[in-house]
C-alpha cells in the first residue's frame, strides 16, 4: 500500500530500539530455555534403586553438564550483546536467528555424544555445532557493530577479543583430535567452556566509561 513502510534486511529501528532489543532478548531467552528443557529430558529415569543403575547415565549426564555450561554462557554473553547494542536491524535479527539455529542443535549432538559414550564421530559433530555456533556469535557481533556506526559502544568494548578468535581454532583442533583421542577432545571443550566462564566485565566497563579492553 502506497505510504506503508516496508521492512527489509537492513532496516534499522530507532525511535523503539529498546522495545525492539527487549523483544528479541525475550525471544531467545524462550529459545534457550527450550534448549535446556530438551537436553535435561535426555537424562532417562533408571528402573531401579541402588547406584549402579546410574553408571550407564553418567556418560550422558557429563554431556548434559558441558552443554548446559555452554548455553549458560551464551546466554550470558547474549545479553551483554544486546545490553551494549544501540540498534536493531534486520540484519541483527537474521544474524540472532543464525545463532538459535545452531545453539538449538546442541540438545541432539549432546544426547548423540552422551548416548554413544563419547565416540569419535558423535564427538566431532558436537565440536561442529559449537564451531558454527561461535561463528554465528562473531557474525551477530558484527552486525550490531555495523547497525550501531562508528560510535558503536560494542566495538569498543570487544577490543582484540582473543577469546572470539581462540576458541574456533581449539574447536577445529578437537574436531580433529575427536577421530584418534575423543576425551582429548573433550578436554579441548571444557577448556573453552573454563576459558568463557571467567567472568566477562569488558561491555559493563567500556558503558561505564572504561574504554576500550583487550
Amino acid at each position: 500500500m502506497a505510504g506503508r513502510p516496508t521492512v527489509g534486511l537492513g532496516t534499522v529501528y530507532r525511535r523503539d530500539g529498546e522495545m525492539g532489543k527487549n523483544r528479541l532478548e525475550a525471544f531467545s531467552d524462550g529459545v534457550l530455555a527450550i534448549i535446556i528443557t530438551i537436553m535435561v529430558l535426555e537424562l532417562k529415569v533408571p528402573h531401579g534403586t541402588d547406584l549402579t543403575v546410574l553408571e550407564p547415565l553418567l556418560p550422558v549426564f557429563l554431556s548434559y553438564v558441558l552443554s548446559f555450561v555452554y548455553v549458560g554462557i551464551y546466554w550470558n554473553n547474549h545479553h551483554h550483546l544486546l545490553h551494549a547494542a544501540g540498534k536493531v536491524s534486520g540484519g541483527v535479527l537474521w544474524a540472532n536467528l543464525n545463532l538459535l539455529f545452531w545453539l538449538s542443535l546442541l540438545p541432539f549432538a549432546t544426547g548423540w555424544m552422551g548416548e554413544n559414550h563419547f565416540a569419535p564421530l558423535p564427538s566431532a559433530i558436537y565440536g561442529v555445532v559449537l564451531l558454527m555456533a561461535a561463528v554465528a556469535y562473531y557474525l551477530l557481533q558484527n552486525r550490531i557493530i555495523a547497525a550501531d556506526g562508528a560510535d558503536s559502544v560494542l566495538r569498543r568494548a570487544i577490543g582484540r577479543d582473543w577469546k572470539g578468535k581462540v576458541s574456533p581454532l581449539i574447536y577445529v583442533a578437537a574436531i580433529g583430535v575427536s577421530f584418534a583421542m575423543p576425551y582429548a577432545a573433550q578436554l579441548l571443550y571444557v577448556t573453552v567452556a573454563l576459558v568463557w566462564l571467567v567472568p566477562d566485565t569488558r561491555i559493563e566497563r567500556t558503558l561505564r566509561g572504561g574504554g576500550e579492553e583487550s
